[in-house]
């Protein structure tokens, strides 16, 4: 036989506050890429994520190849390229979990980056802001930026974040 009493539960009092609902962790989005200004998108990234509660997502995407006639060989190729990904993914964690102290969520993708972006977003709530660095070289500030500011703004459902891509450590951690 089981005891079925129940107790009730006290009412909150400015000593026993009624427990808070949980806050959503604001997760930012920053896409992996050969850049120079990746280091500076991460970097804000980590900045932000640590001082909100926040956590840092790290995206990578695998273009797809065009040889489909010789299917071994791009599978090889593809295989490599995943392999280098993770890597990359992997070194850039480390530097994500010294700036942050936590582990970032890491994904790997192929397709096309800007669509890929778009449906990671759409398929992971959690993810709230997209941080990407703007290009310094004369040609602009680069494809991502380029679309999300342009044809692509109505499909974009969170807030994008454009870090100057020339930002030092310094300038970072002084806006952060």
């Amino acid at each position: 036989m089981t005891d079925a009493t129940q107790f009730p539960t006290p009412a909150p009092t400015p000593e026993n506050p009624a427990p808070q609902p949980a806050k959503p962790v604001r997760i930012f989005l920053v896409v992996v890429d050969d850049s120079p200004e990746l280091k500076v998108a991460l970097r804000y990234a980590c900045l932000r994520a640590r001082k909100s509660g926040g956590k840092v997502a790290l995206l990578t995407v695998l273009e797809k190849g065009e040889m489909q006639h010789w299917l071994a060989v791009e599978n090889l190729i593809r295989e490599e390229q995943r392999a280098e990904a993770e890597q990359k993914l992997q070194k850039l964690a480390r530097e994500v979990n010294q700036l942050t102290g936590t582990l970032p969520a890491l994904y790997v993708r192929e397709g096309n980056r800007t669509e890929e972006v778009l449906a990671l977003i759409g398929e992971e709530p959690s993810i709230s802001i997209l941080v990407l660095a703007a290009g310094t070289d004369p040609e602009g500030p680069g494809p991502l930026i380029s679309y999300y500011t342009g044809r692509g703004l109505g499909r974009l459902h969170i807030p994008l974040t454009i870090v100057p891509g020339g930002l030092s450590n310094e300038a970072l951690d002084a806006i952060t």
